[in-house]
């Protein structure tokens, strides 16, 4: 175990790839089925995934508008005018055709930064890069066999790889870097972001040093949470000092990481850049976008998760609130599309955070099976700022309205739900109460104000929870000259 006293001795340095899957219909160079998320084995797979002597790839035009809403999304300016294609070789039983085609010095996307916080503090982390590649197959190890088995499905999956510069330092940094990427993603509308399925997957570059010299790294590959990602710096940072301190160097390579047991383990020696001994690709041409395709892509982006989070957090919203509802993306979006008084906009944003969220969390419904109606979301908060409904009523009501086309109003008397709020009506049954609880109102008279509850409670009954609470309390001090 590593003191705090040694680990502050060294400075780390932590670089993410994120492998980003594209939400096209087909794969990147070939007119097969890109969902290969319940397919059989090697049944969505074409003679380009075999590597086929003579099989020319053909270049998905929907990948390339996806990755040039990446380059908006990651504050590039948008895509590079000109890029191109190389091969990446190295031999894999998944990979038939011995190199992977990607990009190496001309990406689609060139500079960029994502804005993270971390325990209230800003901080940016550039981006060095963003290329598209095609993807390579699956090789499987059955439990107890003595061989492997590959599946081709995934072969020629369109990614866009985004490389971090090694600006974050923490394991912490890196979490919250990992989860807004995968927001930025989602709602520039590029990839599912799927971490269960691996439509979005992480490689994890750390090193350890005393100096300003970055020290040896490693890179934990495929990590498919944020969780993860954080235990996965956590460990690595914690085994790369205790084999400094012993005395020992540190290999560069390619390691694992088992979720089971929180440890990264040995996979490979790292390759650098040289051994993969890139080339142009000579079957793909060049891409080459003019500034009226790259100012279509612009103004067609929606609003990213820094709009929204200066929206909402402008309403007075806590800042646990407003990043849940930007997780969720179908009550960000709306509260952020929502024109209303901020007032409203607020107490509906609290109403999502807490009835509607506690009815998904306890696995009823999702976000998708509610219609939020503005003009029905907004009426029901005047309704309750108007003291026509109390709090509870209104929760009751709002959970009737996200499942039907039901008027909140016509709800809420449904259900004798709407307040009393005529003076006249709720004075008289106050001065009953009073009458029947003499030693409470004389206590109220006497300055025990927490009597004052029980009268309020008692009128609320008489009323069958149909009186205005507020309006009563205001009545019975009136009565008893309080």
């Amino acid at each position: 175990m590593i003191s705090k006293e040694v680990r502050d001795q060294y400075r780390v340095t932590i670089g993410i790839e994120c492998h980003v899957q594209l939400k096209t219909n087909t794969k990147l160079f070939s007119a097969v089925g890109n969902d290969a998320r319940e397919a059989p084995p090697n049944t969505l797979v074409s003679h380009i995934d075999f590597g086929l002597p003579g099989a020319l790839p053909v270049l998905n035009k929907e990948a390339v508008r996806l990755a040039a809403r990446a380059g908006f999304a990651l504050d590039a300016g948008g895509p590079q005018k000109f890029s191109k294609f190389d091969r990446k070789h190295y031999f894999y039983p998944d990979l038939p055709m011995g190199y992977q085609i990607s990009q190496y010095d001309q990406p689609i996307i060139l500079g960029g930064k994502v804005d993270i916080e971390v325990d209230g503090q800003p901080k940016t982390i550039g981006i060095t890069r963003a290329h598209l590649e095609a993807d390579a197959g699956k090789s499987v190890h059955p439990a107890g066999k003595e061989y492997s088995l590959v599946d081709l499905n995934r072969a020629g999956t369109p990614l866009l790889e985004i490389v971090s510069e090694p600006d974050i330092h923490t394991a912490q940094e890196a979490k919250a870097y990992a989860h807004e990427l995968y927001l930025l993603m989602r709602y520039a509308d590029v990839s599912d972001c799927n971490l269960y399925y691996g439509n979005m997957r992480f490689d994890v570059n750390v090193s350890v040093s005393k100096t300003d010299q970055l020290g040896t790294r490693t890179e934990t590959k495929n990590i498919n949470s944020f969780r993860a990602v954080e235990k996965a710096v956590e460990y690595e940072v914690s085994r790369q000092i205790e084999e400094l301190e012993k005395g020992n160097k540190i290999i560069q390579e390619t390691r694992g990481w088992d979720d089971s047991k929180m440890k990264t383990f040995s996979q490979r020696s790292k390759e650098n850049a040289d051994d993969y001994r890139y080339m142009p690709d000579p079957d793909i041409p060049p891409v080459v976008l003019d500034d009226a395709y790259i100012q279509a892509v612009q103004q067609d982006m929606p609003a990213m998760p820094a709009d929204i989070r200066a929206k909402l957090r402008g309403l007075g919203l806590d800042h646990a609130l407003v990043e849940m509802l930007l997780d969720n993306m179908i009550p960000a979006k709306f509260l952020y599309d929502l024109q209303a008084e901020p007032d409203h906009i607020k107490r509906i944003a609290n109403w999502f955070g807490g009835e509607v969220q506690g009815v998904i969390t306890a696995g009823d419904q999702a976000w998708e099976d509610f219609t939020l109606d503005a003009a029905r979301l907004v009426q029901l908060s005047e309704m309750t700022a108007a003291n026509k409904l109390s709090s509870t009523a209104a929760k009751e009501v709002l959970l009737v309205i996200l499942q039907s086309a039901e008027d909140p109003e016509e709800v809420a008397k449904a259900r004798n739900l709407l307040q009393v709020s005529d003076e006249g009506a709720i004075r008289a049954i106050v001065q009953t109460v009073i009458t029947e609880n003499q030693a409470a109102a004389q206590d109220v008279k006497n300055g025990e104000m927490k009597a004052i509850g029980f009268l309020t409670g008692q009128v609320m009954k008489a009323s069958k929870g149909q009186a205005n609470p507020a309006l009563a309390q205001k009545l019975i001090k009136e009565e008893l000259g309080v």
